[in-house]
């Protein structure tokens, strides 16, 4: 079982004998890679960083867009920009910005802080965009970047910000480029359809967007107006609305050129480029790919330029989610199968059982490959038959406890001898073999997007991959709350497979999880970031390096502005000074809040 690693990869990973690879260069096993950290005595969950994969990703944006403005002899120039909302973690930035310097790879601010991000580690010449809403503090920051020789451009959200633009530039003879975030009518589909069509929280309509360039031209500022901005949602699983939102985007270009707008230059299309999640291929979302979506935005520009008898705009596009999500990677250990008790050792058998169970015992034992199938349908009729006995009180809870350990272990065996043969028959049932796995980590804290707008991240082991996966899985996180689990789904299942953790580890790789998930995540019960690390692969082998270790019990105190030093005293003083538990309690309070794996046992 491959786990839809065709669909949402895009031959970043590969599976060779069994185990999960990554597909660069001397293409380590991810299980090495994670074994290695662990043997630094470092455990609980991982977040692992290829910067490759932020290099492959800027470069295909890049390339893919220069090769359709050259095929289609398009006179304007490609930019990017990447929005600092997406991914602000340094061990992130800084690769962002290493790789995005050959390109001219911009960034996207939308607050004080983000711009300080940027004017701090932008590369020289790149340009720096500025959206979201702005007070008149945010405003003088661009002039002072501007000052700094920043290639920057306000993009104002109300007139009001263009009010204050016009004043603070009195003062000032170093202005930043202008740009104007329109509000189409055009929308996009899905849960961020929102953020476009006419009642989006930003952006000017045509009315306003005429009182804006009434007000540059009367202020001597048109020439400094360069760009304007749209934005009709993230993951656009579609091409349609971005090609009807750049025709009305376009003719607004051409009318704004007419009406003598001639330093403007620039269209900035926004983000939307769609990253695929899915697994399954009844899942699939996204419906074209980059090159299509590369083809249509340079000649849909083309042709309203062409048709509108104007000069064709400069591209720009955000996209962060396209850059960022494939980077990272959270590797969960399993701590525990939950239904681990429903083995043959677990059975108490009595002298003289029912009947129905005797009879269950015998299937378990003389199961195979020609009776399997008749052999489940006993089961279940009979699990039927002795839980309603047991309701009727004519077994007892000996009786029912055998009942339920040997249909799962019939269950078990069937699934495992049947395979791919009668899957369709096998998923059906799948919900009473349905197996709960303990994972050690935070769904709030690394998948906030799932508890929060159920975004799916594909899930896969590390190992056990040339083994047929007879569990249908449900994960549970070690957060205590019950919203702290990834379902079982019979549209979209995961299979996992059988393990004895007393025996082997487990591990489960959480893909497409480097945008937004770490800068949205949630301290719940005080898990706060895994252990990350950068995996820097070449022809000969990898190397780890920046482990920035899980923060301690008293550093994530630190964070919510306890007084350490009080913690410390008032625990202190309940100790009466015994020193032997001064140390016991120093070994939790500096180490992290995750759960520890038990030691494997040597087998027989």
């Amino acid at each position: 079982m491959n786990y839809g690693i065709k669909i949402w990869s895009e031959n970043r990973f590969i599976i060779r004998e069994g185990k999960l690879k990554v597909n660069y260069k001397s293409s380590p096993y991810l299980i090495d890679i994670v074994q290695e950290i662990r043997n630094k005595g470092i455990y609980g969950p991982l977040l692992l960083r290829f910067p490759h994969l932020i290099k492959r990703q800027i470069e295909l944006i890049y390339t893919t867009f220069n090769n359709s403005i050259k095929e289609i002899s398009y006179n304007g120039k490609f930019n990017a920009v990447f929005p600092l909302k997406v991914n602000q973690f340094p061990n992130f930035l800084t690769h962002l910005v290493k790789f995005g310097k050959k390109y001219g790879y911009g960034l996207e601010a939308g607050s004080k802080a983000e711009l300080i991000l940027a004017m701090t580690y932008n590369n020289k010449n790149a340009p720096i965009t500025v959206n979201g809403f702005k007070d008149r503090e945010m405003i003088k920051l661009c002039f002072l970047a501007s000052k700094l020789e920043h290639n920057i451009t306000i993009i104002i959200e109300g007139i009001n910000e263009l009010e204050s633009i016009i004043d603070i530039s009195k003062e000032c003879t170093i202005i930043p480029n202008i740009g104007i975030r329109i509000r189409l009518h055009s929308s996009g589909k899905g849960v961020w359809a929102k953020s476009g069509g006419i009642n989006a929280k930003f952006g000017l309509n045509s009315t306003e967007i005429i009182k804006a360039i009434q007000l540059l031209k009367e202020n001597n500022l048109l020439d400094k107006f360069k760009m304007i901005h749209f934005h009709i949602g993230s993951l656009l699983n579609d091409i349609a609305p971005l090609k009807k939102a750049l025709r009305e985007a376009g003719n607004i270009y051409a009318e704004l050129r007419k009406m003598g707008a001639n330093g403007l230059n620039s269209i900035n299309i926004g983000g939307g480029l769609s990253v695929e999640y899915a697994q399954h291929k009844n899942q699939i979302e996204r419906h074209y790919n980059l090159n299509e979506y590369a083809n249509d935005v340079v000649f849909m520009l083309k042709e309203i330029a062409r048709s509108k008898e104007v000069i064709e705009p400069n591209i720009y596009i955000e996209s962060g989610r396209y850059i960022a999500s494939s980077h990272a990677v959270i590797v969960a250990p399993v701590l525990e199968l939950l239904s681990s008790e429903y083995n043959i050792s677990s059975l108490k058998l009595k002298e003289k059982n029912p009947p129905l169970i005797t009879e269950l015992y015998a299937l378990y034992n003389d199961i195979n490959s020609k009776n399997a199938l008749e052999y489940l349908h006993d089961a279940i009729d009979h699990l039927e038959s002795l839980l309603t006995l047991f309701d009727l009180g004519y077994i007892d809870l000996i009786d029912r406890s055998n009942t339920e350990i040997l249909v799962n272990l019939i269950i078990k065996k069937a699934s495992s001898i049947l395979g791919d043969i009668h899957k369709k028959e096998l998923d059906l049932i799948k919900n009473l073999l349905e197996e709960r796995y303990l994972l050690n980590f935070s769904l709030f804290q690394s998948m906030p997007d799932f508890w929060g707008i159920g975004q799916h991240f594909p899930i896969m082991p590390l190992t056990k991959l040339d083994k047929y996966p007879n569990r249908s899985a449900t994960l549970w996180d070690i957060t205590c709350d019950s919203d702290g689990e990834i379902p079982f789904k019979k549209e979209s299942p995961l299979y996992l497979h059988d393990i004895d953790l007393d025996y082997e580890e487990y591990f489960l790789g959480i893909f497409l999880v480097g945008a937004y998930q770490e800068i949205l995540s949630m301290k719940h019960n005080l898990f706060a970031k895994p252990t990350e690390a950068i995996i820097d692969i070449d022809s000969k082998g990898y190397k780890i390096s920046d482990i920035k270790e899980s923060p301690t019990i008293l550093e994530i105190f630190d964070n919510l502005e306890y007084n350490i030093k009080d913690i410390i005293k008032l625990l202190s003083k309940r100790m009466d000074n015994n020193s032997n538990l001064k140390n016991e309690l120093n070994n939790f309070l500096y180490d992290n809040n995750y759960l520890k794996t038990t030691t494997l046992k040597e087998k027989d």
